[in-house]
């Protein structure tokens, strides 16, 4: 009589059971060797699991600072590059571009089409208050809208008013945090601070939007006028010079830029035919830019992660290659009592698979940790992906699969006798 299904599963499974047992009593008794060979898996999963939670956090930030910003705002700037140009080695192309004006920037706002347009810029210096100083930070030249565009919200004090703007006042909006840091106990609101080595009367308290993308050392610390920028600091005009605009309710990026684009070639006294001097950049390319950019860096880290991956598997076929050759005589014993070369096969293999599961395991445990260290250093909120924890499980056990296949074929060709003889 032939046997039932589910009696063939349940001897299937008391076969799978016994065999992971048989590995795991394997690894106790050789517990430094198989712990340096779990090594290797370990450190490569843990990077594939912690590079994820890092690409996908500052990605999620990337989109939410976007989504504040409104996904129709575009700019408008001297030359788009995905990496910044050296100011002091331009192109020839970049250097025949004039840079942007505010005048540009105030025919731009009169469009019809637009709610919105004001040139910025970016800076970066310290703050200083009585000896107390910051580090490098970013701060920026721009107007009264700043947190329209940017979100967060003023906590103490005002924003810019339209003659400060206008004569570009020494006056400072301060990133509350970074007050703090340097002010103290010390009430910021009517203090004089050394922005960059000029001096300038804080006047606000602003608090940036909570988990917006800001690398260590790289926040946003400071808002002035951008008049104040324009005559008092060295503007990088090619990389950290543009207008930001946004269109009206109801008006589409492409008819915003459209009239814009016109707007502009008008200004510049453009010829029909003649290119453009300027370019446009939307939402849509910055996170575009930002996921390519991400990709290759991300690239590079399961690159170096497949190397220690590489060297975890050679690490299995190391271990299971000398399991084959203390356990010879075993091997024969199993055969003489009936098993056969698959069960000898599939046992090996198994031993394998749940060295370099037991790795992944861990190696998961470890990349979770080290990625939430990592994110909460540079102040991003980053939840890993459940694919890369899949994937990085899936590929720790096809490792010890794949490297322990030929131990395991070896043991299952041996004959019994001469296992039997083996000593």
């Amino acid at each position: 009589m032939k046997p039932s299904l589910r009696a063939l599963r349940t001897v299937r499974g008391d076969t799978l059971q016994e065999n992971v047992g048989i590995a795991l009593d394997t690894l106790r008794a050789n517990k430094l060797r198989s712990s340096l060979t779990v090594l290797g898996v370990v450190i490569g999963v843990s990077t594939v699991m912690a590079m994820a939670a890092i690409v996908q956090g500052i990605r999620e930030q990337i989109v939410h600072t976007i989504e504040i910003a409104g996904p129709t705002t575009f700019y408008v700037i001297k030359y788009f590059s995905q990496t910044p140009l050296n100011p002091d080695q331009l192109p020839k192309e970049v250097r025949v571009r004039p840079d942007l004006t505010e005048r540009e920037a105030e025919r731009i706002a009169r469009l019809a089409e637009v709610d919105y347009a004001a040139i910025w810029a970016q800076l970066f210096g310290r703050l200083e208050y009585r000896g107390a100083r910051t580090q490098t930070i970013t701060f920026f030249g721009a107007d009264d809208r700043y947190q329209e565009l940017q979100g967060g919200e003023l906590v103490a004090g005002r924003w810019f008013t339209p003659a400060e703007l206008a004569s570009g006042a020494p006056v400072v909006v301060l990133d509350e945090a970074m007050a703090r840091r340097i002010f103290g106990y010390v009430d910021p609101l009517g203090e004089r601070v050394q922005v960059a080595g000029r001096p300038a009367e804080v006047i606000g308290l602003y608090v940036p939007p909570e988990n917006i993308f800001a690398p260590p050392g790289q926040e946003v610390g400071a808002i002035i006028p951008f008049r104040l920028a324009e005559h008092q600091y060295t503007i990088d005009k090619t990389n950290a010079l543009w207008i930001v605009v946004k269109p009206r309710p109801g008006v589409t990026v492409a008819e915003a830029q459209d009239a814009v684009t016109v707007t502009m070639r008008n200004v510049r006294n453009l010829r029909p035919g003649e290119p453009n001097t300027f370019d446009m950049i939307t939402q849509d390319q910055i996170l575009d830019t930002f996921n390519k950019l991400t990709g290759v860096f991300f690239l590079v880290m399961i690159v170096l992660s497949s190397v220690a991956l590489l060297v975890g598997g050679i690490g299995v076929m190391a271990i299971m290659m000398v399991s084959v050759t203390d356990r010879t005589r075993e091997i024969g014993v199993r055969k003489a009592m009936g098993a056969t070369r698959r069960d000898i096969l599939v046992q090996f293999l198994i031993e394998a698979a749940t060295l370099t599961g037991i790795g992944g395991a861990i190696g998961i445990v470890v990349g979770l940790l080290f990625g939430q260290l990592v994110t909460r250093a540079m102040n991003i909120a980053a939840e890993v992906p459940i694919w890369s924890a899949a994937v990085a499980a899936t590929v720790s056990i096809a490792i010890g699969i794949v490297f322990g296949l030929l131990p395991a074929n070896r043991a299952a060709r041996l004959e019994p006798v001469e296992a039997l003889r083996y000593e």
